[in-house]
């Protein structure tokens, strides 16, 4: 009995994560399982361990398939190696946290290396804002997102991304290097069976980056969407995803206290990414993504 149900729970394991993008949303699950998609080979130990105590031949082999396609899908994340070499734009994100009373320490200690960041769930004239307007000589906030940089900021526009008032912007930073076209956005949740209003804003999203021809561009900001999430096709490509390109490891954002998936993103086309990572953001629920990139 044990032999067939490790059998089993196998093939489905593995059909699982290699045609997940085949099962149907099914009221926006599966988008949400997408999200902690790495965490599911989890259940390869358990799986094997079963096998163990049933003492099968047959079941043990069955608990090494899913363990495979994690692997095949998975692995090269792991062992992954930074590119490195030359960089000349240093950019974050990082969402504060609307209640963060901290959220000025937070920003001083991501921001003091970077050339850009974005913030969302800013307040207003609050500790985030008011720490980044000391560090950078230009910023263009718009309702509750924001953008500060060390280079000059020109065409500024507030967007719409789906969600009836701004809470999005773009903007065309100019560096010593080039121009850069930057997005900044916050998308809406997606909540297990409650993707439709993120679904939309997605759609918005992609639209926008469809529709722009900057040479080089950024898209920085919660998405609130996974890098596994099925939500990510058509930003990635035409996008590339900096954590992919350049990241050690899998880049997880969020929770901050113990982070099992990615909604904060740093996504760029005309450039090179060198180097990626995650850096801690005093008492926010989420960390920042932070990224080289070379023009």
């Amino acid at each position: 009995m044990l032999s067939r149900l490790v059998i089993v729970v196998s093939v489905v394991v593995a059909a699982a994560l290699a045609g997940h993008g085949l099962i149907p949303a099914l009221g926006g699950f599966t988008p949400v399982l997408e999200s902690l998609l790495p965490w599911i080979g989890l259940t390869v130990p358990v799986l094997i361990a079963g096998a163990a105590v049933a003492r099968s031949t047959a079941a043990a082999a069955a608990a090494l398939v899913p363990g495979l396609v994690w692997a095949v899908m998975f692995g090269s994340t792991l062992f992954r190696t930074p590119p490195g070499g030359p960089s000349d734009l240093a950019v974050g994100t990082v969402n504060v946290g609307v209640r963060n009373s901290a959220s000025g320490e937070a920003v001083r200690v991501i921001a003091k290396d970077l050339d850009v960041l974005a913030a969302q769930e800013l307040t207003r004239g609050g500790p985030a804002a008011k720490q980044l307007n000391k560090m950078f000589k230009y910023h263009y906030p718009v309702s509750t997102v924001g953008l500060w940089s060390r280079y000059p900021i020109s065409e500024t526009e507030p967007l719409d991304v789906g969600l009836g008032w701004p809470r999005a912007l773009r903007a065309v930073i100019t560096t010593p290097k080039g121009e850069v076209t930057v997005y900044v956005m916050h998308l809406a949740s997606a909540r297990p069976g409650h993707t439709t209003t993120r679904d939309a804003s997605l759609a918005r999203a992609r639209k926008l980056i469809d529709a722009d021809r900057s040479k080089r561009l950024l898209l920085l900001g919660d998405l609130n969407t996974a890098t596994t999430d099925r939500g990510m096709r058509g930003l990635t490509p035409p996008l590339t995803d900096a954590q992919a390109a350049a990241g050690d490891g899998f880049g997880f954002t969020w929770p901050a206290e113990f982070p099992v998936t990615r909604p904060d993103h740093i996504l760029f086309k005309g450039m090179t990414a060198t180097e990626a990572g995650v850096a801690p953001a005093t008492g926010s629920d989420h960390r920042a993504a932070i990224a080289s990139l070379r023009m």
